[in-house]
């Protein structure tokens, strides 16, 4: 399974996330802010970041920016309390490949996360369901 590093200035959420991935299977650690990830990021490989947008220190967006212009294979989820339709765009301008509201619903993120390390290839599956 795949390797995730979670950002996140809230203990609670990274704990939770982190028990949550593992459960599943998955390799997951947890940073509190964009400094620290960036700072893990130079001496870890990770699959995923799934990162806040709020945050001290630096905001989720900066991060993001940041996290691929050194990174840009890194594939990444945005969450956030405070959803708009600016930082929706803005994320997805700077790579964000999913932007999910908290309280994030676990099925949701799971679906998210799956689909990432478990892509369908839609062409075969509707050519053998016919």
């Amino acid at each position: 399974m795949g390797k995730i590093l979670i950002v996140d200035d809230e203990e609670n959420t990274r704990i939770g996330l982190v028990k949550l991935l593992c459960y599943d299977g998955y390799r997951a650690v947890a940073v509190a802010n964009g400094f620290e990830a960036l700072n893990y990021l130079d001496k870890n490989n990770v699959d995923l970041v799934i990162t806040d947008i709020n945050m001290p220190k630096m905001n989720g967006l900066v991060f993001l920016r940041e996290l691929h212009q050194s990174f840009p294979e890194i594939k990444v989820i945005m969450i956030t309390a405070y959803g708009q339709v600016g930082s929706y765009l803005e994320a997805i301008d700077f790579g964000a490949i999913e932007y999910l509201n908290k309280p994030v619903k676990i099925i949701d993120l799971k679906t998210v996360i799956d689909r990432m390390f478990n892509p369908v290839d839609l062409l075969n599956r509707s050519a053998s369901v016919s």
